[in-house]
């Protein structure tokens, strides 16, 4: 049987000390800038740059007496050595929260229409329970919070279900009434159970487009047999949209 391991193809593999020093330079063409921005001297940055032109048999940068340029292969593989050291930190951080559940960082997405009244109780909660837990806040309309987390860059949503989306597991964690707003003095209000066809007369006021909200109430008025109208006043948040009822 042949040997594997870091030279198994014959070739001397790159560590991640030269990968480092290699995106530094890279992010700020500069290496003074660069050597202080990962915490090594400069002599030790110019010399695993070169030793990782050396493990990879290419150019990576074109040195001037002015200024630090990429070559055209630097421009490639700095790509990849961004990202390889971002798996290596993704890696570093899996591992944490193996050893020390509830620990580090969780990148919470919240749609506006839920962020103000549930945050509230959620962070507390967080703060009492898991004081280690470095909650991070990112409120975003659904399709922005979707993209987030297919990249990556958020770990855990709180919106309105169903989604549907392949590869997402949805947690159900409860159920709201879907509620009628009207001004005090309307005919409807206060009333419960209200028949779907009193909406298809009724003035519409909307949430901007993107609030998943905002398709809700146009499905409840279309099963109603509400014919689609223009909208001309919208709002960004609940708070502004009820007091535009009000008015």
């Amino acid at each position: 049987m042949g040997r594997t391991g870091a030279k198994g193809n014959g070739r001397r593999q790159p560590s991640l000390a030269q990968l480092r020093a290699f995106a530094a330079v890279a992010e700020h063409l500069h290496f003074r800038d660069a050597a202080a921005a990962i915490g090594m001297s400069q002599p030790a940055l110019s010399g695993a740059v070169s030793a990782l032109e050396d493990t990879l048999g290419v150019t990576l940068l074109e040195r001037t007496t002015r200024k630090v340029l990429l070559s055209p292969a630097g421009e490639r593989l700095a790509v990849r050595a961004k990202a390889v050291l971002e798996e290596v930190g993704a890696l570093m951080e899996e591992a944490e929260a193996v050893r020390a559940p509830f620990t580090g960082a969780l990148r919470l997405g919240v749609i506006p229409t839920v962020a103000p009244y549930l945050l509230p109780t959620v962070l507390r909660l967080v703060h009492e329970r898991y004081p280690d837990l470095d909650l991070q806040v990112h409120e975003e309309q659904t399709a922005s919070l979707l993209e987030g987390l297919a990249v990556g860059r958020l770990d855990l949503l709180l919106l309105a279900v169903p989604l549907g989306v392949p590869g997402v597991t949805e947690l159900p964690l409860f159920d709201e009434d879907f509620v009628l707003v009207t001004p005090l003095d309307h005919w409807l209000g206060g009333r419960e159970g209200i028949p779907r066809e009193a909406l298809r007369e009724l003035r519409l006021l909307l949430l901007d487009e993107g609030h998943c909200l905002r398709d809700q109430a146009l499905d409840i008025c279309r099963e109603a047999g509400r014919a689609d109208a223009p909208v001309t006043t919208t709002a960004a948040g609940l708070s502004t949209l009820v007091q535009l009822v009000a008015g």
